[in-house]
């Protein structure tokens, strides 16, 4: 079973520290490729498998070029691209689930930390396109 560590966040009260979500999209990098390793070896399995590997592992890596935005458009894109590889991966995992390729008790977690990395990350990007 999958599990991650427990981060307590509001997204809107205040905003995480860059090395603790350095951290946790590293974590959810991580799980992704533990749940890859774990999808059957059927087509639909390495199909979808590279797909959430694809997507799953970039989150970390985009929101690492987050931390080096140039600006505040620059930072407005690149939060966005993360947002899209987040909800992608949380795509792949109901996918994954309705399709009865895994249970979805094994995928609990992994669903559980794509919302909040979603809701984290909305609420970044709303915040950056509200200010002046």
């Amino acid at each position: 079973m999958l599990k991650f560590k427990t981060y307590q966040f509001n997204p809107v009260s205040e905003s995480m520290n860059q090395e603790v979500m350095k951290n946790r999209t590293k974590e959810f990098a991580k799980q992704v490729i533990k749940l890859c390793r774990q999808l059957p070896e059927t087509r639909e399995g390495r199909l979808i498998g590279n797909q959430i590997f694809r997507s799953g592992t970039s989150v970390g890596s985009n929101y690492r070029a987050v931390c080096r935005a140039r600006s505040k458009p620059d930072f407005i894109a690149k939060v966005g691209i993360v947002l899209e590889e987040v909800d992608e991966t949380l795509y792949w995992l109901e996918l994954i689930v309705e399709t009865n390729i895994m249970e979805d008790k094994n995928l609990n977690h992994l669903m559980k930390e794509a919302d909040e990395l979603t809701a984290i990350f909305v609420a970044s990007l709303n915040k950056a396109k509200s200010r002046k």
